[in-house]
C-alpha cells in the first residue's frame, strides 16, 4: 500500500485553499498532526474566514467544528479567570501585565484565535512578588508544588513563582517576575520590560508588553525553553505577532534595537529564520540583515537547523521519529544549560535523578 500524501501543517496555515480537494486520508493524518499541535482551532477558523469550512468533507469538518468551538469556550473562560485574577489583587494596586495567550486575546491580536489555553501568565514587578502571592492566595489559589526542593529551585533561581491553581475551578496561573531565570545567561531587564508596557483599553493595571517586547518574549519562550509540544503553535503565535504589528510603520525599525538592548539577539535571530522558513512571514531583508547580529557559529546553525526541523513540524515516522526524539532530547538539554550554570546544572540534575516522591501505599 502507498503511503498517504501529506498535507503539511504548515501549508494547511499557509495557505488554507489548498485543503479543497484533499483526500479523507490526507484529512485523516492532517486533523492528527493539526491536533497535537493544538492548531486544529487555528486552521477551522482560516477556513471559515474564507468560506471553505463547508466545503470540507462531512468527517473532519466536525472536527473542525468542535476544536473552533473548544477554543471559543477556552477564550471566554480566560476572560473570566483574568477578571477574577483583576479582582484579586486590585487592592494592591499592582500592575499586572498579561504574558503570551491571554495578552492576545485581551489585546484582541490575531494570535488569539483559535488558540488553545493551558494555563494563564502574568508579570509583576519582583519587590511585589510576596504581596501578590499573598493576595492569590486568600483568593483561592494555591501552590502546585509542594516538595522544599521544588520551593527552592522556583522562588531562589527561576523566573517564576511556582505554579498556583485555584482550588475550586482548578485554573492554572504562572506569577512571573521575568522572562527568564535569574540564573541564565540571557539577561533581559525585567524593569525595562515593565516600563514600556501598555494599558489594555481604560483599565490601567491589566498591562500588555510593548510590540516589540511582546515579540521578543515569545521567541524567548519558543527558542530558550525545553517543552517544544507547542513548538509550532508557538512559531504561528510569531508569523501572526509580525503580521499584526508590521502594520505600523516603526515597528520593524525598533525591533532588532530592541532586542540587542534586551540581550536577547539569539532568540529573535531563531524567530525570524525559521519564521520566514516555514511560515513564509513577511519580513523585510533589511530586518533579517539586522538580525544576524544574533546569528550563531555556522557550525552551530547548521545544527540547531536540523534539530528544528525536526522539532517544529509534527508527524514524522519510522527513522525520522527516531531523530525527532534524538532532537527533542537535545533542545531539553540545550534549554536547562541555557538557564543554569555547570555545577548548577549539576547540582539539579543529580537532584532530579535520585530524588524519589513518596507515592501512598494502595
Amino acid at each position: 500500500m502507498r503511503p498517504v500524501p501529506a498535507l503539511p501543517v504548515s501549508i494547511a496555515l499557509c495557505d488554507p485553499q489548498a485543503l479543497v480537494g484533499a483526500s479523507i486520508p490526507q484529512w485523516e493524518l492532517l486533523v492528527r498532526q493539526a491536533r497535537a499541535a493544538n492548531l486544529l482551532p487555528r486552521i477551522a477558523g482560516s477556513l471559515d474566514e474564507l468560506g471553505l469550512l463547508r466545503e470540507v468533507p462531512a468527517a473532519p469538518r466536525a472536527h473542525l467544528v468542535a476544536a473552533r468551538a473548544l477554543a471559543e469556550a477556552q477564550a471566554d473562560a480566560v476572560r473570566r479567570e483574568i477578571a477574577y485574577i483583576d479582582r484579586a489583587l486590585a487592592a494592591s494596586g499592582v500592575p499586572i501585565v498579561l504574558l503570551k495567550g491571554a495578552a492576545y486575546l485581551l489585546a484582541g491580536l490575531r494570535a488569539a484565535r483559535g488558540r488553545i489555553f493551558s494555563d494563564i501568565d502574568i508579570l509583576v514587578p519582583r519587590p511585589a512578588l510576596a504581596e501578590v502571592e499573598a493576595a492569590l492566595m486568600l483568593n483561592g489559589w494555591a501552590t502546585a508544588k509542594t516538595t522544599p526542593y521544588d520551593q527552592r529551585y522556583y522562588r531562589q533561581w527561576m523566573h517564576e513563582l511556582p505554579p498556583l491553581m485555584h482550588i475550586s475551578r482548578q485554573t492554572v496561573l504562572d506569577v512571573h517576575h521575568a522572562i527568564l531565570p535569574t540564573t541564565a545567561r540571557l539577561k533581559p531587564d525585567s524593569a525595562k520590560l515593565l516600563a514600556a508596557s501598555r494599558p489594555i483599553g481604560d483599565e490601567p493595571r491589566l498591562r500588555i508588553l510593548a510590540p516589540a517586547d511582546m515579540v521578543l518574549h515569545s521567541a524567548t519562550h519558543l527558542f530558550c525553553n525545553e517543552d517544544v509540544g507547542n513548538g509550532l503553535r508557538d512559531l504561528v503565535d510569531l508569523d501572526s505577532l509580525l503580521r499584526d504589528f508590521a502594520r505600523d510603520d516603526s515597528f520593524w525599525p525598533g525591533l532588532t534595537v530592541r532586542a540587542a538592548e534586551l540581550d536577547l539577539t539569539r532568540p529573535l535571530y531563531y524567530a525570524l529564520r525559521y519564521a520566514v522558513r516555514f511560515l513564509a512571514t513577511p519580513v523585510p531583508a533589511g530586518v533579517l540583515g539586522a538580525a544576524e547580529i544574533g546569528r550563531p557559529p555556522s557550525l552551530l546553525r547548521g545544527l540547531m537547523d536540523g534539530i528544528f526541523l525536526r522539532t517544529l513540524l509534527p508527524g514524522p515516522t519510522g527513522a525520522a521519529e527516531g531523530l525527532a526524539v534524538l532532537a527533542r532530547g537535545s533542545l531539553y538539554v540545550r534549554a536547562h544549560w541555557l538557564r543554569m550554570p555547570p555545577l548548577l546544572l549539576a547540582y539539579h540534575l543529580v537532584i532530579k535523578a535520585f530524588r524519589r516522591e513518596q507515592v501512598p501505599a494502595r
